[in-house]
């Protein structure tokens, strides 16, 4: 069984920030240590984040992508309709995979099911292996911390690679920041 990466959205007041490991294991095994499953999208107005596999990613973000530029950027419609398109494709349905999406306005997450979840707090999602782990630190942080949003997400993901086998911290973040 395959166990990838840890991926962590949060959207603070002067920006939004995706970050996740690099960790991709088969069984007990690392097989890779510094794979990339986050993305810009739509000339970097979109950030995404994927678990699962390396090669259903790379489907995946290009089919958002594409449902992406369709909808001129509006990632809420995107989202509606890249879940639709995804629970109707019988293989990619199939995928335990999950996506996050974000921009300053929202965050998404996806998943072949249908699911297109805003969290409740509207801020903060995490997805994959050590998903929990991360969402837990990152609520912790933004609570107690006085972190700026891409030192949350990278103390987060930290966190989350202490305590999940099948995460690392070999971090990489992408963010999108109000003009000042």
């Amino acid at each position: 069984m395959f166990h990838a990466t840890t991926i962590l959205a949060y959207k603070g007041k002067n920006g939004s920030v995706i970050g996740g490991d690099g960790q991709v294991s088969f069984g007990n095994t690392v097989l890779k240590g510094n794979a990339t499953k986050i993305r810009k999208l739509l000339d970097g107005k979109i950030l995404a984040g994927f678990a699962g596999s390396t090669a259903d990613a790379f489907n995946l973000f290009d089919m958002f992508e594409r449902i992406l530029e369709g909808t001129k950027g509006n990632l809420l419609k995107a989202a509606i309709e890249f879940s639709k398109e995804w629970r109707k494709d019988k293989y990619l349905r199939k995928l335990e995979a999950m996506m996050l999406v974000l921009d300053r306005e929202h965050i998404f997450l996806l998943s072949g099911t249908g699911d297109v979840v805003e969290p409740e707090d509207g801020k903060i999602a995490a997805i994959g292996s050590g998903g929990n782990y991360a969402l837990s630190a990152a609520r912790a942080l933004d609570k107690f911390g006085s972190l700026d949003e891409e030192n949350l997400v990278k103390e987060s993901l930290k966190i989350a690679g202490e305590i999940c086998i099948y995460t690392n911290t070999n971090i990489k973040t992408y963010a999108l920041w109000d003009e000042k």
